[in-house]
């Protein structure tokens, strides 16, 4: 059983070290997404809200293109800045799984990129 490396410019590009998102044993691994434009690079959005949305919107590319959606997913790490930006990644996590939403498991963002507040990774079945 192969594995395929997941690549779109719908999304922004990863630094050399890791793929945006690798498909494997019937599932999609989309490594840990920003909220950047795609185009630009640039960290859109200042508010919590804004930047899940951003993340979201960066991740569904993704599984697109490795022939998914949102709606597969199963699994989701959610790393942001402060803990008090919790409550608001919710209140934008739920208008994207409005039901049956995936597992999900939360962490504190290690590293300061100025104005980036949160990072998701997540995994879909193929």
């Amino acid at each position: 059983m192969g594995r395929d490396i997941i690549r779109t410019p719908n999304a922004p590009s990863p630094p050399p070290t890791y793929s945006q998102a690798v498909r494997a044993a019937g599932l999609v691994f989309v490594s840990g997404t920003g909220p950047h434009d795609p185009a630009t690079g640039k960290i859109v959005g200042e508010t919590i809200q804004e930047q899940t949305r951003q993340c979201l919107e960066n991740i569904s590319a993704i599984l697109k293109a490795a022939g998914t959606s949102l709606d597969r997913v199963v699994s989701a790490t959610v790393i942001i800045l402060e803990e008090t930006d919790f409550a608001g990644m919710n209140e934008e996590w739920i208008k994207w799984f409005p039901e049956n939403p995936p597992a999900r498991q939360g962490a504190k963002l290690p590293v300061r990129i100025s104005g980036m507040k949160i990072s998701i990774a997540a995994i879909a079945e193929a």
